[in-house]
């Protein structure tokens, strides 16, 4: 979720009682906020919705100054989701220089909210930039087209299969994603701290 959704109406969202999680933009780069994700973290909650933020990477500036400003706008709320760092930036950087600036965000964030951040990818940028090296975080991946795979047989956590989803209560296209694994998987990894109603 973000700005581009437009005013949602979580408690339709919730009503149907197909969705169980919801993460939502919260920052780009190091001076960019959503200005929806206060209200769609407060409703979606408000609703029994389980929440995360995730934040764009930007290449033009250092990961600790990206952490910096997600840790002003994002809460430190123990039942959240653990942040996610989106990262679809161009694939002709420097390898070394982009890894070591996600790694100095991954580690203020972790620091700051308890959890491991989660990477979300494409193919191309999990493949030029973090699938050596990053192998203790989970990866979220997107494939609309098959079932993912990822290089080495690598596992996955979360996977975006569709970019033009229609929920009810949401006057836009929206991406959904499910998470890999059981309801008790699910429950075990995310709901330690706060089952849903």
């Amino acid at each position: 979720m973000s700005h581009y959704q437009g005013d949602v109406d979580w408690r339709e969202v919730a009503r149907s009682g197909r969705y169980q999680f919801v993460y939502m933009k919260a920052t780009e780069g190091h001076d960019f906020a959503d200005d929806t994700f206060e209200s769609n973290w407060s409703e979606a909650k408000a609703n029994g919705m389980l929440v995360g933020a995730y934040h764009f990477f930007s290449s033009r500036s250092s990961g600790a100054r990206q952490a910096d400003h997600f840790i002003s706008v994002v809460p430190v709320e123990e039942a959240s989701l653990p942040p996610v760092i989106d990262l679809e930036i161009a694939l002709d950087h420097d390898v070394g220089t982009i890894q070591g600036e996600l790694k100095a965000m991954m580690d203020k964030l972790e620091d700051v909210y308890g959890k491991k951040p989660i990477l979300y990818v494409t193919y191309a940028t999990y493949n030029a930039y973090t699938s050596d090296g990053f192998e203790a975080y989970d990866i979220w991946i997107r494939d609309i087209v098959k079932f993912p795979t990822l290089k080495a047989d690598r596992e996955w956590t979360l996977w975006q299969y569709c970019n033009r989803g229609r929920v009810k209560g949401i006057d836009a296209y929206v991406d959904i994603n499910v998470f890999h694994g059981d309801q008790d998987a699910f429950e075990r990894r995310f709901k330690r701290t706060a089952p849903i109603g």
